[in-house]
């Protein structure tokens, strides 16, 4: 859990202020670790103090806890110390502090919601890195908007975030690649173990077309390795243009290759040798993985010389662990087994373990109407990104990917999540930014002068749909702090759709511009000043809105 009162002032006044008073009632000291009660006639705020220090101080707690309110009831930023249960200490914020909270939202703006919970730590996280022998499929898609949506959580906690995608680009997959394409080129039947899909014979001409017949001439397996190569080359391409798409850009693509040629791969063997990690049995060479957790011992240089795909991972390990405090890798639902292996693989390299940090993520069913979505007629064995992208755009594919947790097999309805009515939830959040939205061009219509929020009565917010949506607004730096620690985007997106739905019951109950024009001057003076307040409260709700969505990389509309 991290520590609330780092990226909320209001939570760190009060839990020095329980210190303090832990401190003049001669109590032990302890972390108040405040929470939000659930219920909110509870308060704001509750500390469980009382509780853990009672029977070191030997007092029951709830004498504890009425000694902790009487000596905290004097807080400008606290209405009301009250207890409850068996020693629950819980605090109701002053009409004072709600306003704070209003003022602090409009002058951070873009940087509310972000802290500095991780500044001076580099994490790199890798994610996608599909072969490139083919189009990404609709998996890779939720892979890459989770990855880039971990990586700005991180960002957003303070984080140095380098967004890796690691391209296998050496050994049989790059030949095989060249053969498929080389008989796709000629018109020939492929091969039992050829790449297929109209993919191939769509990237064979254009690799003519940008090559002329030269690249293509000659013996399949003379030419297959040059061929692949080129493939690999184009097809990264379309790779990235199809992420960019999804709104997502790569800060890295590193080439296994490039480990290879720079000596990287040479260094890491030498590197495990000299550990003393590594053994050699029937002419291959091994790193003893199961020393340090993993279900047996790995291959990485084979009994003809050749080095293994594990090899390659080790040498990619190292590198990154020499560029990055921490290395997170988001791989695919059968990528159990890297778990243990990088991990096992980081230990016999010297390092800490636990600077690699593996999440495993499940794959996408595609449905319409609740009935499965047949293959590809692009790609033939697969559903692309690209074509679903098409029918339903970027931000629903990408909010949509991120409301569940990576963990578990997800459903994507297309007939669900392509619906522009309040039961899309990525059209429920942007209906409630697009409703400021509308409501302030409303506001410049009518001539309606808001004054400045450093004047406006902010006081006056008391209204039980205003407490609620004040109330919500406080928690977005605990949202995101958290989801970046769990690396969970749906605990970000459930909360901006609650964040929605509390705009959306506020909107109804409570008029933003009211005014009477029969009214005398006292009455009349007293709506503009409730006007004036509400405005402000529904432009931090936009701007609430727009940095939670910032997060996701949704994008925030103001016309719907």
């Amino acid at each position: 859990m991290p520590d609330l009162a780092a990226v909320d002032p209001t939570v760190a006044q009060l839990a020095a202020a329980v210190r303090a008073a832990l401190g003049r009632l001669g109590l032990p000291d302890g972390d108040p670790a405040l929470e939000r009660p659930k219920d909110p006639d509870h308060g704001e705020w509750a500390t469980t103090i009382a509780l853990r220090v009672a029977r070191a101080a030997g007092r029951p707690p709830r004498e504890v806890a009425a000694d902790l309110a009487a000596a905290l009831g004097d807080l400008p930023e606290v209405a009301a110390v009250e207890v409850a249960g068996p020693g629950f200490v819980n605090f109701r914020l002053s009409a004072a502090a709600r306003a704070a909270l209003v003022r602090r939202v409009l002058a951070e703006g873009e940087a509310y919601g972000r802290s500095a919970l991780g500044a001076g730590r580099h994490v790199n996280v890798e994610f996608v890195s599909a072969n490139p022998t083919g189009p990404l499929h609709l998996g890779s898609g939720r892979w890459a908007a989770t990855g880039d949506a971990i990586a700005a959580l991180l960002d957003a906690t303070g984080h140095r975030v380098t967004r890796e995608y690691y391209v296998n680009d050496v050994g049989e997959q790059v030949r095989r690649f060249g053969a498929s394409l080389v008989r796709a080129d000629r018109g020939e039947p492929p091969a039992e173990d050829d790449y297929r899909g109209p993919h191939v014979a769509a990237l064979a001409a254009d690799l003519r077309a940008a090559h002329g017949g030269a690249l293509l001439t000659g013996d399949v397996d003379a030419i297959a390795d040059a061929v692949g190569a080129a493939g690999v080359d184009a097809m990264r391409s379309r790779i990235e243009a199809t992420l960019a798409g999804l709104g997502v850009v790569f800060d890295v693509w590193t080439r296994e290759g490039s480990l290879h040629a720079s000596g990287g791969l040479e260094r890491a063997l030498t590197r495990l040798r000299d550990g003393g990690h590594t053994e050699e049995r029937d002419g291959a060479l091994f790193l003893r993985t199961s020393a340090f957790g993993d279900d047996k011992d790995r291959v990485l240089v084979r009994s003809d010389g050749r080095p293994t795909y594990f090899a390659s991972d080790c040498a990619y390990l190292a590198d990154k662990l020499g560029r990055a405090d921490r290395c997170i890798y988001l791989l695919g639902a059968d990528h159990h087994g890297y778990v243990a292996r990088l991990r096992a693989a980081a230990a016999c390299l010297g390092e800490d373990p636990d600077r690699v940090e593996i999440v495993i993520g499940q794959l996408v069913n595609l449905l319409r109407d609740g009935q499965p979505v047949k293959l590809s007629k692009r790609s033939g064995d697969i559903v692309t990104i690209d074509e679903v992208l098409e029918e339903v755009g970027p931000d629903v594919l990408r909010y949509h990917f991120l409301r569940q947790n990576l963990d578990t097999t997800m459903d994507l309805d297309l007939a669900v999540v392509t619906a522009r009515s309040m039961e899309n939830p990525v059209y429920y959040v942007q209906y409630a930014h697009a409703r400021v939205a509308s409501l302030a061009r409303q506001a410049v219509e009518r001539g309606f002068d808001p004054g400045d929020p450093a004047d406006a009565d902010l006081e006056l917010l008391d209204h039980p749909a205003e407490l609620a949506l004040l109330r919500a607004l406080s928690g977005l730096p605990h949202v995101v702090a958290d989801a970046a620690e769990a690396r969970a985007t749906q605990r970000l997106t459930r909360y901006a759709e609650d964040l929605a739905g509390t705009f959306h019951r506020f909107y109804a109950e409570c008029r933003v511009l009211v005014d009477d024009p029969d009214a005398d001057e006292a009455a009349r003076a007293a709506l503009l000043a409730c006007s004036r307040a509400r405005y402000w409260l529904v432009t931090a709700a936009r701007q609430v809105l727009a940095n939670a969505l910032g997060i996701l990389r949704v994008g925030a509309p103001d016309r719907m």
